[in-house]
């Protein structure tokens, strides 16, 4: 499967993880300790939804777009302020003529992070790595790295901070990604055993996602969440038709709060005007 993002900038999969990202975000900036947010594929963090790539899909049209068609009950959109902060950050002129652009995940952890904090983006590929430098330019608590993301997850962890968020979210255009994938979540946690840690998943071919919760599961890590939506009750083999998010260390109330918003989110984005969300614990807490 290709993963690229320009393509799939702002659907139904970014709302649900940008909105998780931001919430984790929201709690870890509680407490006055400074944090590090660790990006593996962070791609161009900033997308032009007029461009070539974001216009030949539209996906947008139906992910943030309708998500943020009109408002939503109170309770969720207290929940959801956080991201549509960052999204009206990305869109400096207002949302008169329609969204223009769609922020990133190193665009929305910039925005809700603190003088203190830090962030460290990995991007391989020299274009997007350029364009994300640009975004990111001036602002020091930044490191646009050429990095490769698997080897970041060994190479930067355990932070000095020792509080924070990984985000690794692989584009999927190699075979076996699911299986790196587990294992570098289970690698990350050796290493950051007290470190927030989000893998972010395709739902395509429901047995490689099945295999990567049972790889996942047995290694027993505690507090592992599970946040999964599917477009449709019925999975459509040929297209991506779900995305899911595995959580280790995830905010006490996290849980609850995506429940709350994927309730009312559902119904906007799901093709049949129903969906499918499922959270629940691979792993609870010892």
């Amino acid at each position: 499967m290709n993963y690229r993002h320009a393509f799939h900038a702002g659907n139904f999969a970014d709302v649900v993880k940008h909105i998780v990202l931001a919430r984790v975000l929201v709690y870890l900036a509680r407490k006055d300790a400074a944090f590090r947010v660790l990006d593996t594929h962070a791609g161009a963090g900033l997308y032009d939804l007029g461009g070539e790539e974001a216009s030949r899909t539209g996906e947008w049209e139906a992910g943030v777009a309708a998500a943020l068609a009109t408002p939503l009950p109170a309770p969720v959109e207290a929940l959801i302020a956080p991201w549509r902060a960052a999204i009206n950050a990305a869109n400096p002129q207002g949302f008169d003529t329609g969204l223009a652009h769609y922020p990133g995940s190193p665009f929305i952890a910039r925005h809700l992070s603190r003088p203190q904090d830090r962030m460290l983006f990995c991007e391989s590929e020299p274009g997007v790595r350029a364009a994300l430098a640009e975004v990111m330019r001036a602002d020091g608590r930044v490191k646009v790295l050429p990095t490769d993301g698997w080897q970041a997850l060994s190479a930067y962890l355990p932070p000095k901070e020792r509080r924070g968020l990984v985000l690794i979210d692989p584009p999927f255009e190699e075979g076996g990604e699911f299986h790196r994938l587990a294992e570098g979540l289970v690698g990350a946690h050796r290493r950051w055993e007290g470190g927030v840690l989000m893998a972010w998943y395709p739902i395509k071919d429901v047995r490689a996602v099945d295999a990567f919760r049972r790889e996942v599961t047995r290694a027993g890590i505690p507090k592992t969440l599970r946040i999964e939506f599917d477009l449709a009750e019925v999975r459509q083999a040929d297209r991506l038709s779900g995305a899911g998010l595995v959580v280790v260390n995830p905010p006490f109330t996290l849980a609850e709060e995506m429940r709350t918003v994927m309730t009312a989110l559902a119904p906007r984005l799901a093709h049949d005007g129903r969906g499918r969300v499922r959270i629940g614990w691979l792993m609870p807490e010892r």
